[in-house]
């Protein structure tokens, strides 16, 4: 890798703020890298070469160049965020080619914070399912790459991971962010209900979405969440003794955790019993109608993204959700299912502080043409990799995914971390501290 592919957001920030390194000399490192590697990776819908290299001489030039957070630091952006001057596609045929006008709060935040966005990422359409294909590219997982890189922030996340990008953003509606994480070996936040502004579709699939980080560290991820929230988030530093409940349990019966990934839940917890915290097995009172309560506003959310679109442009898969969400669109409106869930899971986490489970309970599924195909094909390839993060959605509450261990193939795995509305710090903290004690390779050997 060159001198700068590969460090971490605060790295290059602090060389950037230093003027030990132009955020020129940076972006073009990293567009360079782009230009040779996605051909094979497929993370990039498109790649702003040009603007890149105008807006990182623009951040040089800024008076207050040595307060900036992010100061020259290149950021993806997930394609079906506004970056003015960009089209919007939202990995789809039927959406407008029109520049949008203005930059979502999200990349406004980032752009004033000093990133510089390098491109607009690949996604599943509409962003519905966990693997990312279709008009626009197939994004690969760098680490196997036969293998989907995960959806729907899919293109972000192959970014990252191949070092095209040190962070990059992303959203999660039912672990949009966390399913890609876990598959590209990242870093990942989905923020509770509120601390990051959403605006993600048309309507943010009923207050499911949420906009939040892909990066290779946990101090990359808290930097850029507190960019996004434009707060400050505590620094991860070492926490006290927290209540640690440990579950293998997948909320379907049809999608079983396998043996990898409940063997990474189980050394995580054994890193955070080292560490000091009291961990134990308890599995959190998940209601049977868990599933049909995720797909009832899985489809509908698709049902009202699509409103305006072209059928005859749609992938096939997509209609049928969409469809089948239509009739789902009224009830969903009046629905308190996600507030019985809330009630539900209180007195576990009153009685626990945190909650450790995989984050997928299976591998993601290989690189391949998924949106040619059914549409039930999808649904059970989805349920069966990624069970165990919708339920944080429905409730709003905020969920982590930390890179632990690898898989037979050597791709990686991962754990997820879930808590309380408030406790993003505390999730940042014992992240941090799985980091320290059992730390992970941070890009693919792509070269």
């Amino acid at each position: 890798m060159t001198a700068w592919v590969g460090r971490t957001a605060v790295e290059i920030a602090t060389a950037v703020r230093e003027k030990r390194v132009t955020p020129r000399e940076v972006v073009a490192e990293h567009l360079d890298r782009i230009e040779r590697l996605d051909g094979r990776v497929g993370a990039f819908r498109t790649v702003r070469t040009e603007a890149a290299l105008a807006e990182a001489d623009e951040v040089a030039a800024r008076g207050d160049l040595a307060q900036l957070p992010l100061a020259g630091v290149p950021v993806a952006v997930k394609d079906n965020v506004a970056v003015r001057g960009e089209s919007l596609r939202v990995g789809s045929a039927a959406t407008s080619r029109t520049p949008a006008d203005a930059d979502h709060v999200t990349v406004a935040r980032l752009r004033a914070a000093g990133a510089v966005v390098v491109g607009l990422t690949n996604v599943p359409e509409l962003c519905v399912f966990c693997t990312t294909e279709g008009v626009h590219g197939t994004s690969r997982n760098p680490w196997d790459l036969t293998r989907t890189a995960g959806g729907s922030s899919g293109g972000s996340a192959a970014a990252v991971a191949a070092g095209m990008a040190p962070i990059a953003l992303g959203n999660d509606g039912m672990g949009s962010l966390r399913v890609p994480a876990a598959s590209c070996g990242l870093v990942t936040i989905k923020p509770g209900h509120g601390l990051v502004p959403a605006g993600i579709g048309e309507g943010d699939w009923f207050g499911l979405a949420e906009n939040g980080p892909l990066a290779t560290t946990v101090e990359d991820t808290r930097l850029m969440l507190a960019v996004l929230a434009d707060t400050e988030v505590a620094d991860p530093a070492e926490p006290a003794p927290f209540k640690v409940a440990v579950s293998l349990r997948s909320p379907l019966p049809i999608a079983p955790v396998t043996r990898p990934f409940a063997d990474a839940a189980r050394e995580a917890a054994g890193v955070l019993i080292k560490a000091g915290h009291q961990v134990r097995r308890a599995d959190p009172p998940y209601p049977a109608s868990l599933g049909t309560t995720g797909l009832r506003y899985w489809t509908a959310g698709t049902a009202v993204d699509a409103e305006g679109l072209d059928p005859r442009q749609l992938a096939r898969r997509t209609r049928v959700h969409a469809a089948i969400g239509r009739r789902f669109v009224d009830g969903v409106r009046a629905d308190r299912s996600r507030e019985e869930l809330r009630r539900r899971m209180e007195p576990f986490f009153a009685e626990h502080d945190v909650l450790l489970t995989p984050t997928l309970a299976g591998p993601v599924p290989g690189a391949e043409p998924w949106h040619e195909r059914g549409w039930l094909r999808n649904v059970l390839a989805n349920s069966r990799c990624s069970p165990l993060t919708p339920a944080w959605n429905l409730t709003g509450w905020p969920a982590m995914s930390v890179p632990f261990g690898t898989l037979p193939s050597g791709a990686p795995c991962a754990v997820q971390l879930i808590g309380r509305p408030g406790t993003e710090a505390t999730l940042l903290a014992l992240a941090a501290q799985m980091e320290q004690r059992h730390p992970w390779q941070r890009t693919a050997p792509l070269e």
